[in-house]
């Protein structure tokens, strides 16, 4: 597996290009329940196949890279990702998981991404583990996929770099209470703790699809409708949660922010930080958030890195 300082990416491989779309490159054919057990009595499916099962369901779309670092987080082994690459095959030839990749006009892309299908749901449920996937989460746009694998990688670093790392939550569910809904932050959350004092970031992720502008200036009001109604252990949460905005590159941040502050979404109860999906592959994450603040003699936004010693 290609280390995090091997990376020289220009661009994020999580970024939406034109003319995006998702290629089906899984199995076609019938598999029964029938075959899958047999397999299983042969030990051909094992206890990694149901470990790489579970990550898949609990992250709904995934790469095998983000399956080896978990894999490796959670102390289980695989040898190689040569090795995990055969199970995946196992896996997608049994119709257990399927694939696809993305095509866009700069060509092919260069991995695939993972996710359940209808016999890994049954055989999930088999040994009594939640599993809320149905057919038609695997039709979800190119965006929305884009933002969970962006999400993955921000949850995956944190977890991997940061010493005050102590859990995290892949769809952290929010409550707007004067809109009456129920919303998820897309990149999902972690919770660090240092001298038994802890905070929650929540991170949303935004790519540049269609619409994007109204798509978060939308998401703004409800995360402005969580902030302004706070009390402590709202959804589980003892303090108040740092938002952090995910977005592609830092011209990105600066587009974000503006709509922000263009729309009068800002939030009063917290500052607003922004990152970046190639900040999360430093192999310190301590300057990896920034926050815009105003000028005085200017007049205008200035994009500023903090320097935080709790993400060392």
């Amino acid at each position: 597996m290609v280390d995090d300082k091997q990376i020289e990416a220009q661009k994020s491989p999580f970024a939406l290009r034109p003319g995006e779309i998702k290629t089906f490159d899984g199995k076609d054919g019938y598999v029964s329940m029938n075959q899958i057990v047999h397999k299983i009595n042969l030990g051909h499916i094992n206890d990694l196949h149901f470990a790489i099962l579970e990550l898949v369901n609990e992250f709904e779309f995934i790469t095998s890279r983000q399956l080896c670092q978990m894999l490796d987080y959670k102390g289980i082994e695989y040898k190689s990702q040569d090795k995990l690459n055969n199970k995946l095959e196992q896996l997608v030839k049994s119709k257990i998981l399927t694939r696809y990749y993305f095509t866009s006009e700069d060509g092919k892309g260069i991995y695939r991404i993972y996710c359940l299908e209808k016999m890994g749901k049954y055989l999930l449920d088999s040994r009594g583990i939640e599993c809320k996937w149905q057919q038609s989460d695997n039709t979800k746009p190119v965006a929305m996929i884009k933002k969970r694998l962006a999400g993955n990688q921000v949850i995956i670093a944190y977890l991997r770099k940061v010493k005050a790392f102590d859990e995290y939550i892949v769809k952290p569910a929010l409550n707007a209470k004067t809109l009456g809904k129920v919303f998820k932050a897309t990149g999902g959350a972690v919770k660090l703790t240092k001298n038994q004092k802890s905070i929650t970031f929540l991170f949303e992720v935004i790519r540049r699809e269609d619409d994007w502008q109204k798509k978060l200036v939308d998401k703004m009001k409800m995360y402005k409708d969580f902030y302004d109604n706070f009390v402590p252990m709202d959804c589980g949460f003892s303090t108040i949660p740092q938002l952090i905005i995910v977005c592609e590159d830092d011209k990105h941040t600066a587009e974000c922010f503006k709509e922000i502050v263009t729309n009068k979404v800002e939030i009063d109860k917290i500052k607003l930080y922004f990152t970046t999906d190639l900040r999360q592959i430093q192999e310190n994450l301590s300057k990896t958030l920034i926050e815009f603040k105003l000028d005085e003699e200017t007049n205008k936004y200035k994009m500023e890195e903090l320097d935080l010693k709790l993400l060392d």
